[in-house]
């Protein structure tokens, strides 16, 4: 039997000092809701903006999707409160702005205690992508689960014009991806500014799917059907996937690495990955 494993195709961001905004979250085919503390919040409303999100996670109503705290970084002067808060908020994640090495998983993990949420970190910073390997090789010891790219942030720092083939950024994206399955962490593309162009979004989103993201943030309603849509495995990934695993299930081909399958060779590595679209596809409900 297929193990399944939750999908995360698409994470949208809520300012958690709008009810309204929240209350809709509740109704949307999200996979993860993430309340802002930070971006999305004004300074002289992170107090207030604190309080509703505990009072919005304690209220439940999610369903199935993820509900994620974005605390803002802890050398600000909202960063301790925040941590302090969310230690029992009930989140099932926190979500860390501009972690540049482990030693800010560290002061996040002492913070929320062995007990407290998983942990989500944002790639960001220029020191971030360096150190990445350092920071993902932390994240047993600090229950990191999740490495999210700063787009914008990460552009700004570089001082890079993105464009829509996002070139300049393709480098650090693919050192994100790459430090996620060095250490078998999710990793989630960042935002697309472009918000109800449809098309626009959707080619990002094809373009992270390729580079090897496992879904995509968000910044408005309207972009959650065409991130679930790209991240969801389609027909034909499914259908060739249970080929191949069907054929490796045949009694004439046990303990073979290799085979002939449509023309093509498969081998065990092929399986693995058919194994994985199946099971996201099982998490997402299309099999």
């Amino acid at each position: 039997m297929l193990m399944s494993q939750k999908p995360r195709r698409s994470a949208l961001y809520m300012p958690a000092s709008n009810a309204r905004a929240i209350e809709k979250a509740r109704t949307l085919e999200v996979d993860v809701v993430i309340l802002d503390l930070e971006d999305a919040t004004a300074p002289d409303a992170k107090d207030a903006a604190r309080k509703q999100a505990v009072a919005e996670i304690a209220k439940g109503g999610f369903g199935e999707r993820e509900v994620v705290l974005r605390v803002n970084a802890l050398d600000t002067v909202w960063g301790a409160e925040d941590l302090a808060v969310a230690a029992g908020c009930g989140a099932d994640a926190v979500l860390l702005p501009k972690v540049s090495g482990p030693k800010a998983l560290a002061e996040a993990r002492a913070a929320l205690g062995d007990s407290g949420a998983d942990l989500w970190a944002m790639i960001e910073t220029v020191r971030g992508i360096v150190d990445l390997r350092a920071i993902a090789e932390a994240a047993e010891k600090y229950r990191l689960v999740t490495l999210v790219a700063g787009t914008n942030d990460l552009a700004k720092e570089l001082r890079c014009r993105p464009g829509s083939d996002r070139a300049p950024l393709l480098g650090a994206l693919g050192e994100i991806v790459l430090a996620a399955r060095l250490t078998g962490l999710v990793a989630i593309d960042g935002v697309c500014n472009t918000l109800t162009d449809a098309d626009v979004v959707r080619a990002e989103c094809e373009q992270g799917l390729r580079w090897g993201f496992d879904g995509k943030t968000l910044i408005h309603p309207a972009q959650v059907a065409v991130a679930n849509r790209v991240f969801t495995p389609s027909d034909t990934e499914i259908a060739w996937s249970k080929q191949i695993l069907d054929a490796f299930e045949q009694p004439d081909n046990a303990g073979k690495g290799a085979l002939q399958l449509g023309g093509q060779m498969v081998e065990l590595l092929h399986l693995d990955e058919a194994r994985r679209i199946l099971s996201i596809a099982q998490a997402c409900g299309v099999a």
